[in-house]
């Protein structure tokens, strides 16, 4: 599906809230003046209150799906607003879909 690229200034946050940054794993594509964010980037999420019954069991990453089936920037595809973010805890456990809410409005790929 076609969707917006994402790039290292888009909003996204996990299932919870809490804010996702993100740490590029390549240098060279430029999308509105941000590196196109990639499979291989690694999302951390800090500040997620979610518990399971006393247990704390926050977000701490964020894993994405149905990345582009086109482009690709330093070897990997590139992600799209369309893409699937799960937000992970510490243990690995999926926790739900990432929300993202802002991104460039230029560069559109499938």
């Amino acid at each position: 599906m076609p969707g917006n690229v994402l790039h290292a200034n888009a909003t996204v946050t996990c299932p919870h809230g809490a804010p996702a940054t993100v740490q590029p794993a390549q240098s060279r594509v430029v999308v509105d003046g941000r590196f196109a964010s990639v499979t291989a980037d690694l999302y951390t999420v800090t500040g997620c209150p979610f518990t399971v019954g006393n247990k704390p069991q926050p977000c701490t990453t964020i894993r994405w799906q149905g990345p582009s089936s086109r482009i690709r920037a330093g070897g990997s595809p590139v992600l799209l607003q369309s893409s699937t973010g799960t937000g992970h805890s510490a243990e690995q456990a999926p926790q739900g879909d990432a929300t993202v809410s802002v991104v460039q409005q230029r560069a559109v790929g499938r």
